[in-house]
């Protein structure tokens, strides 16, 4: 901490100690300082002081080095040993304090206040003084070194401030030159960045010369006598890559010097382009199909067929890699996997070739299998002869589904695409759909429908029913424990375009065939009108043939088709014509003026109908219009016809049972309808509801039949003259309500309450004008 040269500056105060003196055991004395000064020397031999208490010699020297807490910094350094120094002071005072008490005590002297205090004589004094001085004579020495290190710490403390001053005048000529080397760096920055920019601008100059430059050498290579061959390497592909990157450059900067000359040679030898890959790809394939062509019409085999017609032409297509990856790549410029079209400015540069490939591989796969197709329509015929022609064409239709999918297979791995359906017309599934060709494949099913079409419309409609039915639960609906497979799906989308498109428009033109000639042109013959009785306890076995045939019609339908085409015009046909001809039986009936005429119009119309709207309900047919979109009346026909009424009727023709509601309702339309057909009755359009026109032809019959009934009781309870008589009416009554409804206690029971009510509230009224 301190240096060692001003150590030697100390001088040596300590009192040597008398050699010829010798040092006792136990304790040495000092030299005394009260000698005579005349220097007369004391005996040689000095006697050992008894009981002298004296401390050991205290040694005059420099202090014993510390470490001092070291100063973070030039600025604190003085602070620090001033602060050392005043500890090092108080410290040394405390020590002189403490040997100058110590010496006196070894002296055996007493302090100096004391001496003053009990010694009078005045010649020890000069003595005290003397001794005190010469007993402190090692402090004041030490205080002189203390002094000198303070003097020496100030001049440290003082270069040290001198020392701190050059450095911040260096930190201030440092900020300067910082200050002037921020501002080189920042033109340097900038020229930097102004290289960049040129380096930049010269880049973009020649990646915008390649588009130029481009030109010449493709022209050269696609214009050569061999260019026909780049089509079978990967540099083929390259150079479609760069013409689309051309086409699209000069599309985008059409203010570029000869932009729209070069954009059309670029366009020109892209369609030189397409047109070699294009006419490669079909000479593969005269290639191929010149040899497998052949070998499948020399064999008789299935098997054998099958593996030439897939395996090994899909093997020899595929040998030619270069190409087929060419032709890959070009299909999917313009097409995604699923077959959708991808928006792009040479769209229809690769669509337009890819639909000429699309179309001449059709052709060559018909031509190719042609045999196989024969062989299967001959089958198909076979059968037909042999067995039924439900499971002819069952069986027609699996083996279709199977050459479809291993169609839609060999196509996916030769082309890199599948598509599926979509009603865009630039879709791959759209340029398939125009190949109409005798070969079945994803986007060709009508070949299935041209081969059935004959045979369905000359069976009996319950076993085209059967088939439907059929093909929906085979293919479209899947077991519950049942695991869903490639092939299952694409049967799956396979039927359902096939059942939509084809195969149920001709069902509902056999049904509406059959409705025209079974319903709206059947013949009435005079005894189908008379209600016989319930037969077997069969609701409906005594409705009249017309609603058999309808209820027929209906649960063929249902067999057929989905609950989602329930609501179709070919239900809404067949209830509607049934109740036309209910109708008109009715007119016939109407026509008999008797008062109680037999069979009853109106209860004739309550039975068929409610063997109609059971069947209905039954099948779960609610909503029967012929165009289900259109809802325009459901607000009238609601307000008129609470559907919780007519609920409890449904309920009681099915076992459970009726509501008085229906009752009432009926009663209080009664003052408005009196017993007729509404005002509108006759101007019912097509897209009315046939359900709830049923409905509301039910509630009228019902009206009618109770009120005619509710006069007849009346009247029978008056005694009025011609009547007859109260229980004969009951029991006739009785009679037709269960000849017309056997087996259905309930639907009899609210029939002669609704009477019931009738005849109270017509004897009602009549009490009210009598009473006025």
């Amino acid at each position: 901490m301190y240096e060692d040269s001003w150590y030697n500056l100390v001088p040596d105060h300590t009192h040597k100690r008398n050699p010829s003196v010798p040092q006792a055991s136990g304790h040495r004395r000092r030299e005394s300082l009260l000698q005579q000064p005349n220097g007369s020397k004391q005996p040689d031999v000095v006697e050992p002081l008894e009981e002298l208490f004296e401390e050991p010699e205290i040694v005059i020297e420099p202090p014993e080095p510390t470490l001092s807490r070291r100063a973070k910094s030039y600025s604190d350094f003085y602070h620090v040993v001033r602060a050392q120094l005043s500890k090092d002071a108080a410290a040394a005072k405390k020590r002189r304090k403490k040997a100058k008490e110590r010496t006196l005590d070894a002296l055996m002297v007493d302090k100096i206040g004391d001496i003053s205090k009990n010694q009078s004589s005045v010649e020890l004094e000069p003595l005290g003084d003397e001794l005190i001085e010469s007993s402190q004579q090692e402090y004041l020495t030490y205080q002189d070194q203390l002094e000198m290190t303070e003097r020496h710490l100030d001049t440290l403390i003082n270069d040290t401030n001198g020392a701190l001053d050059l450095l911040t005048s260096l930190a201030d000529s440092f900020r300067a030159v910082d200050s002037q080397t921020s501002s080189f760096k920042a033109q340097c920055d900038d020229l930097l960045s102004e290289e960049k920019r040129l380096q930049k601008l010269a880049d973009e100059v020649g990646t915008d010369l390649h588009y130029y430059a481009y030109l010449d050498g493709v022209t050269r290579r696609l214009n050569a006598p061999g260019a026909s061959r780049l089509v079978n390497h990967e540099s083929f592909a390259e150079i479609m890559t760069n013409l689309d990157a051309c086409i699209a450059f000069m599309i985008d900067h059409p203010d570029y010097r000869d932009s729209e000359s070069y954009l059309a040679r670029y366009q020109s030898l892209l369609t030189k382009a397409l047109h070699l890959l294009e006419v490669g790809f079909t000479g593969h394939l005269d290639r191929i199909s010149a040899e497998i062509s052949k070998q499948i019409a020399a064999t008789q085999s299935d098997s054998a067929r099958h593996a030439l017609a897939y395996g090994r032409f899909e093997e020899m297509v595929l040998e030619a890699d270069g190409l087929i990856s060419n032709a890959q790549r070009v299909i999917r410029s313009c097409y995604d996997q699923l077959g959708n079209p991808i928006p792009g400015q040479t769209f229809d540069y690769y669509s337009n070739t890819a639909v000429n490939i699309f179309s001449y591989y059709a052709d060559v796969r018909d031509r190719d299998l042609r045999p196989i197709t024969q062989h299967d329509l001959e089958v198909f015929r076979k059968e037909l002869k042999d067995t039924n022609a439900e499971t002819a064409s069952r069986n027609f239709i699996k083996q279709c589904y199977e050459r479809s999918y291993s169609e839609a297979n060999l196509f996916e791995r030769i082309f890199s695409v599948e598509p599926q359906y979509n009603a865009d017309p630039q879709s791959a599934y759209a340029a398939l759909k125009t190949q109409q060709k005798a070969l079945v494949h994803a986007a060709n099913i009508a070949p299935i429908a041209t081969t059935l079409q004959p045979v369905l419309q000359t069976i009996e409609l319950q076993t085209v029913c059967n088939l439907l039915g059929w093909i929906s639960n085979e293919y479209l609906l899947l077991e519950y424990d049942e695991e869903e497979t490639q092939y299952s799906i694409y049967c799956h989308d396979l039927t359902a375009r096939l059942l939509i498109e084809h195969m149920w428009p001709l069902t509902d033109s056999a049904f509406e065939a059959e409705v025209t000639k079974s319903i709206s042109k059947a013949t009435v013959s005079p005894e189908s009108l008379k209600i016989a009785p319930v037969t077997n306890g069969v609701a409906s076995s005594n409705a009249h043939p017309i609603t058999k045939r309808a209820l027929e019609l209906l649960a063929m339908y249902d067999q057929a088709m989905p609950k989602e085409r329930s609501s179709s015009p070919v239900v809404f046909q067949i209830v509607n014509e049934t109740i036309l001809a209910m109708q008109r039986a009715e007119s016939r009936l109407k026509s008999n003026k008797a008062a109680n005429p037999d069979p009853d119009p109106d209860l004739f119309m309550i039975k068929n109908l409610l063997i109609l709207k059971n069947g209905l309900v039954s099948l779960e047919i609610g909503d029967v219009r012929s165009h289900p979109a259109a809802m325009q009346h459901f607000g009238q026909i609601w307000d008129t016809l609470s559907p919780q009424n007519w609920m409890g009727l449904f309920r009681g023709i099915l076992g459970g049972s009726l509501s008085l509601g229906l009752w009432s309702s009926a009663a209080n339309t009664a003052p408005a309808t009196n017993g007729k057909a509404l005002p509108g009755r006759n101007q019912a359009q097509a897209e009315q509801d046939a359900n709830e026109k049923l409905d509301e032809l039910l509630r009228q019959s019902i009206y009618a039949f109770t009120q005619r009934w509710g006069t007849l009781i009346n009247a029978a309870r008056s005694g009025k003259r011609g009547a007859k008589s109260l229980v004969a009416t009951e029991k006739e009554l009785d009679e037709k309500l269960l000849t017309a409804f056997g087996g259905q206690p309930e639907v009899v029971a609210k029939l002669k309450e609704a009477i019931q009510i009738n005849a109270q509230a017509q004897k009602e009224m009549k009490a009210e004008k009598g009473a006025r």
